[in-house]
């Protein structure tokens, strides 16, 4: 009896990326990742961070992305390309693309790099909240279709309902998992980095049009901490600091269950009022 290969999870599926011609790397949006305008953006960060893992010159992990949405991406295929443009002892800068008929609708750039043992500290605390088991499933409306690949439990600041009136600050606390579940790494971290609804939307009580402009994380677990969580809930918390003339930040740090700070991720967000 043959056995039959499962099928890829979605997320897999989602930032897979095959070869080129010209040294670009090939990829498609899919449905399953679909936001109101073109993909969902953590699943393009992803992307971007898989095609550095998959280039042969590639050093180490992944210290830091940031990725400017320069414009909508449309749904089909699209070409990335890696480029590293400066390999030190322990580091590695990269400049990023990601381009669809010749026009460019993201660029990024990538430091990746070696970690070494070192004295350590975390100055920040984790939130004492409950653990997963004991917080209620509560996603996104049925309409936003990438938040089904996620199963998400709001400690405080779950989506409103529209109309729900002002809140007083912009504060979500969640833990978040893929749907289905599957072992945390690098991709995957990325695109829970940006799981944070427009902090807008929490403020005013009601939905209104956002979208994020430029992301940047800051990875600070290695591949072992990664792997020590295997398909584990992570706790997810983002704030913004100051909304005004359209523009307002979102702030967000990632914490294994155990308490270890796996990523600190910072966006600019524009929004219409």
């Amino acid at each position: 009896m043959t056995e039959i290969d499962a099928p890829p999870h979605p997320f897999t599926a989602a930032v897979a990326l095959t070869p080129a011609a010209g040294g670009r790397l090939r990829g498609r949006t899919r449905p399953e990742y679909a936001n109101m305008v073109g993909p969902f953006g953590g699943i393009t960060a992803a992307t971007l961070v898989r095609a550095v893992q998959q280039h042969p010159d590639r050093l180490g992990d992944p210290l830091s992305l940031t990725v400017n949405y320069a414009g909508p991406v449309a749904d089909g295929d699209f070409d990335v390309t890696a480029r590293p443009v400066r390999t030190n002892r322990t580091n590695q800068h990269w400049m990023i693309e990601l381009t669809q008929d010749g026009a460019v609708a993201t660029t990024a750039t990538a430091v990746f790099g070696l970690r070494r043992d070192t004295w350590s500290d975390t100055e920040l605390a984790m939130p004492s909240v409950p653990p997963p088991d004991a917080v209620a499933v509560h996603g996104f409306p049925d309409f936003i279709a990438w938040a089904r690949n996620y199963e998400m439990r709001f400690v405080t600041g779950a989506v409103p309902e529209q109309g729900a009136g002002e809140h007083p600050d912009s504060t979500s606390t969640l833990w978040v998992r893929d749907a289905p579940a599957r072992p945390l790494d690098f991709p995957a971290l990325t695109a829970m980095c940006d799981v944070f609804y427009p902090r807008v939307f929490l403020r005013q009580g009601r939905y209104v049009a956002a979208g994020t402009v430029s992301l940047t994380v800051y990875f600070h677990a290695d591949a072992a901490e990664l792997e020590a969580c295997g398909e584990d809930h992570v706790l997810g918390t983002a704030r913004t600091h100051r909304f005004s003339r359209g523009y307002f930040d979102q702030t967000a740090h990632l914490w294994s269950r155990g308490g270890t700070l796996l990523a600190t991720a910072h966006q600019s967000v524009y929004f219409k009022d």
